[in-house]
């Protein structure tokens, strides 16, 4: 006995050890699968825009997740470049997009950039879906090398501040925003992936300053970018649903960059419009498989009903069956062809196998019948004989 429970606990103590050997190597597997863009990637997406001011950079990050209104929101725009002020508001209030493309609108070369480059505007938003702490925390790397190569600095149109070891740009005006133009395999310093260039969003004419900006662009109390921030330290966009705006036409002051209370922005599928997500995590996250409406739809396509002939198939063989074995165990063989009929489709008890081969010995017993000039086999023919040619037939093939 002795030597039985040492055995048995040597036998426990290894599994215990293959357990604790193998399970870090699982969890780490699969948390190095969950990376969907690789920091290399990620680095040659965000280079165009990390430098932009965090109230255009967090609507860009939200729109890109929605690429489809974007293009459509693109096409209005160009369509309505005369509308202003109130009566763009009023026009933007009839569409159904997303607020954060809403909020774009007003910017026409950024969502110029982000239709012309649908590509990179569908994987930057795959990439904030997939990796949102990712794409945050390569913002903040990217300002850091810019800060560091002496290339970002407050200008008379932004304003770049520190907050610990967080980088924040604001609009110089808060009720003016620019959008700067820059070369990103300059400002950074020496590209450190040379292999991943950043993405070519737009072009930047030669010899041009190391930092251009658009025409600002005016933003009054009724943008509907009022109310996001970029919580870098959470890896995420807040929005306040409950920050006043003054009518006068300036905004509360709102949380900074660094942080700052308020709702985490989810991302609304119905705006996504049918647009495929990028990986099988983000799927199950965002468009889960409805089984109940895939049932409802394989029913009402005929999958969970007998298919045509089969209740005429199983009549035949059934009859086949009586002819065989006779009349003594007619009651018995009726069940089992009841049985026959539902296992050939259902995948239980017998199954299908088992109804071919009665269907088989079937056709064997006719044919004997016929060879020895038999009454029974010509007065059986007109009720089951057609059915069981039918049947033997199909359970030959």
């Amino acid at each position: 006995m002795p030597m039985k429970t040492r055995g048995s606990w040597k036998y426990a103590v290894i599994g215990l050890a293959v357990i604790c050997l193998a399970l870090p190597a699982t969890l780490f597997a699969q948390e190095k699968t969950a990376k969907v863009f690789k920091q290399e990637e990620l680095d040659q997406l965000l280079a165009p825009i990390a430098l932009y001011p965090d109230d255009i950079l967090t609507q860009i990050l939200m729109a890109s997740t929605y690429p489809l209104e974007v293009v459509q929101a693109e096409r209005w725009a160009k369509q309505n470049k005369s509308v202003k002020g109130d009566a763009l508001k009023a026009a933007l209030d009839k569409q159904t997009w997303d607020n954060s493309v809403k909020a774009l609108v007003p910017f026409p070369d950024v969502l110029t950039m982000m239709s012309e480059k649908l590509d990179w505007t569908q994987k930057l938003g795959d990439a904030f879906l997939a990796q949102q702490k990712d794409v945050m925390d390569t913002v903040q790397k990217l300002r850091r090398k810019a800060n560091e190569a002496g290339n970002l600095k407050s200008s008379k149109e932004q304003e770049v501040k520190k907050e610990g070891d967080i980088i924040v740009i604001e609009p110089a005006n808060p009720q003016v925003v620019y959008v700067p133009a820059y070369n990103p395999t300059v400002v950074y310093g020496a590209w450190w992936y040379p292999a991943y260039p950043p993405y070519p969003v737009y072009a930047y004419p030669p010899g041009a300053a190391l930092f251009t900006f658009t025409m600002g662009v005016a933003i009054g109390a009724a943008w509907y970018g009022h109310g996001c921030h970029a919580d870098y330290h959470g890896g995420t966009v807040n929005i306040d649903r409950s920050v006043n705006i003054d009518r006068s036409g300036r905004p509360e002051q709102r949380p900074s960059g660094a942080g700052g209370k308020g709702e985490q922005w989810k991302h609304n599928p119905e705006h996504r419009q049918g647009v495929a997500y990028r990986d099988q995590g983000t799927r199950d996250k965002y468009s889960p498989t409805d089984r109940a409406a895939v049932d409802n739809r394989q029913g009402n396509r005929g999958y969970d009903k007998p298919a045509a002939g089969t209740s005429d198939r199983s009549a035949g063989r059934q009859t086949t069956q009586q002819d065989r074995t006779g009349q003594d165990r007619q009651s018995d063989r009726s069940g089992s062809g009841a049985k026959s009929q539902n296992n050939a489709f259902g995948g239980t008890d017998r199954g299908g196998g088992q109804a071919q081969r009665d269907s088989a010995r079937g056709s064997q017993s006719m044919s004997s019948a016929k060879s020895h000039g038999g009454g029974g086999g010509s007065s059986a023919r007109p009720s089951g004989g057609g059915a069981s040619r039918g049947g033997g037939g199909r359970g030959r093939r």
